[in-house]
């Protein structure tokens, strides 16, 4: 449904969802319940620009509330963990149970 303005005497200007149906139609205050005109506050969203214009700003809306991901792409460039420049675990545990640090930080507590 449509979003219409009204313009009410008492409290001011409003909007509502109403069918197309009943667009010249007076619809009643939310505040104080008088029947009010509608009004023209806003101008309407009209599709005059560019086609290629058009199509990408509606993919960065589509985009901004459900990003898509390249498939098989689980993190970000040079993540270390997948794909081809995997390292060895970082942490070794020696025959004693302790744990030894041959690539990394030796100072560093492991969690």
């Amino acid at each position: 449904m449509p979003v219409y303005d009204y313009s009410c005497e008492e409290c001011g200007p409003f909007a509502a969802f109403r069918p197309m149906a009943e667009y010249r139609d007076a619809y009643s205050c939310p505040n104080c319940g008088v029947e009010a005109p509608r009004a023209f506050l806003t101008a309407p969203a009209i599709a005059g620009m560019d086609a290629g214009l058009r199509v990408a700003h509606a993919t960065n809306e589509r985009s901004a509330n459900e990003p898509r991901r390249s498939a098989g792409v689980r993190h970000g460039a040079n993540c270390g963990c997948c794909g081809a420049g995997a390292k060895s675990a970082r942490t070794k545990a020696a025959g004693s149970g302790a744990k030894t640090f041959p690539n990394s930080r030796p100072w560093m507590i492991s969690h």
